[in-house]
C-alpha cells in the first residue's frame, strides 16, 4: 500500500488554531467539555484543546461501527462511557472524520438525554459524498473527497495514527 499526502501538518495546524479561536467566541462562558472520540480523534483533541483558550474539560468516550475493516459495520457501539453528568454543561463531540455519519447521529441522539445544555460536533475531516444519516457539524476542519485516509489519528487496522499528516492510503 501506498501513502499520498492529502493534507499536510501545517494546513492542519493552522485550521486548528482557527477551529479553537471560534470555539472561544461561540462559548464566552458557562462549563465546556470536550469530548474526545476514542481512538482516532485523540490527536485532533489534544492539538485543539491547546488551542481553546479559555477553560474546558476533556472527557473520553469510545465509540465504534467499524472493526478492523475500511467499511462501517453500521452497528454503533460504545466501548467506554462517560462517568459524569453532562446537566447544564455545554459539550462539544471532538471527532476525527464524519463520512456515513451513523456514529455521531447516534452518539449526538444519546448525549442529549443527558440533559446538557448544548452538544456540537467538531471534526477534523467531513467526507458529506457519503453521508447517509444527517449530522450537523459545527466545526469542520477539512471537508475531503470520498478517498480512505489515515494518518493523525486515523488508521487503518491500528496502523498509520502516528503520521503527523493525512494521507489518502492507496492500494
Amino acid at each position: 500500500m501506498a501513502l499520498k499526502t492529502l493534507i499536510t501538518e501545517q494546513q492542519i495546524q493552522t485550521r486548528i488554531a482557527e477551529i479553537g479561536a471560534q470555539i472561544d467566541a461561540d462559548y464566552p462562558e458557562g462549563t465546556l467539555y470536550l469530548i474526545c472520540i476514542l481512538k482516532g480523534a485523540c490527536f485532533f483533541l489534544a492539538d485543539l484543546a491547546r488551542a481553546v483558550k479559555r477553560d474546558a474539560f476533556i472527557e473520553f468516550m469510545g465509540i465504534s461501527s467499524y472493526g478492523k475493516g475500511k467499511t462501517s459495520s453500521g452497528e454503533v457501539k460504545i466501548t467506554k462511557d462517560l462517568d459524569i453528568s453532562l446537566q447544564d454543561a455545554h459539550v462539544l463531540i471532538v471527532e476525527d472524520i464524519i463520512d456515513s455519519g451513523v456514529t455521531l447521529n447516534y452518539l449526538t441522539s444519546l448525549l442529549q438525554t443527558r440533559k446538557p445544555k448544548s452538544v456540537r460536533i467538531a471534526t477534523l475531516l467531513d467526507k458529506p459524498e457519503r453521508r447517509i444519516r444527517h449530522v450537523d457539524v459545527a466545526y469542520v476542519g477539512f471537508q475531503i473527497p470520498d478517498e480512505f485516509v489515515v494518518g493523525y489519528g486515523l488508521d487503518y487496522a491500528e496502523r498509520y495514527r502516528n503520521l503527523r499528516e493525512v494521507c489518502i492510503l492507496e492500494p
